[in-house]
């Protein structure tokens, strides 16, 4: 698979998470292309944490409004009875539990549920943003990722980076499978057809779960 092959599987089977009506919040990069997959009829409202409830597609370019851009700084759009307001505002809807889902990506995972996802000591960050904050306050939080970094684990026994936030994650999407975490360690419970559950435990330092109902990842 190349990377488009992997992204797509993944933002695919993310979409299946969200339900009608959610507030979503979306991580930088592979999760913003979460809601191009999305069931007819669902509808999800994008919650960005620099201050926009009801962000609309990426504008075409020559369409771009300076007043709108997202979290990671490039351009966005207001979708139909979308409104703004300061991120001091955003961080309190984040922090009292009113956004349904965010997706995220991660540097790595582990089988307690922590997760690194900003920084690697020693190289130049911008910072956190509002990762620690929607790992803390989001009902469900999705890790969408690839499975492995240069043919490294990503999912691990304990993360060795610094960690974003603990004990937060709740599913993780990657192109080889869906893993529940779960007070037990990570459950293997949809595999992508392509692979074996020796294959995914293979590039998993984690010691998997299979799941008696191993369902395949469609």
């Amino acid at each position: 698979m190349d990377k488009n092959q992997i992204r797509e599987i993944i933002a695919k089977r993310v979409a299946k998470e969200l339900e009608n009506g959610d507030v979503v919040n979306l991580g930088i990069g592979l999760p913003t292309m979460v809601p191009n997959y999305l069931a007819p009829g669902v509808k999800v409202i994008l919650q960005s944490e620099n201050g926009l409830l009801g962000m609309g597609p990426t504008p075409a370019e020559g369409q771009e409004d300076p007043e709108y851009i997202n979290a990671g700084g490039g351009f966005t759009s207001p979708a139909t009875g979308a409104c703004t307001f300061s991120s001091a505002t955003s961080f309190g809807i984040i922090r009292g539990g009113h956004v349904d889902a965010t997706v995220l990506g991660a540097m790595q995972v582990d089988e307690e549920g922590d997760l690194a996802n900003w920084m690697i000591p020693g190289k130049m960050t911008p910072g956190m943003g509002g990762a620690m904050d929607l790992l803390t306050g989001a009902k469900l939080v999705i890790l969408a990722m690839e499975h492995t970094a240069k043919g490294k684990p990503k999912i691990l026994k304990k993360c060795t980076l610094p960690l974003t936030a603990k004990g937060r994650v709740n599913l993780i999407v990657t192109e080889m499978g869906v893993m529940k975490v779960t007070p037990k360690g990570i459950e293997l419970i949809e595999i992508n057809p392509e692979f074996k559950p020796e294959d995914v435990q293979a590039a998993t330092e984690a010691t998997l779960i299979i799941s008696p109902d191993l369902k395949p990842m469609l």
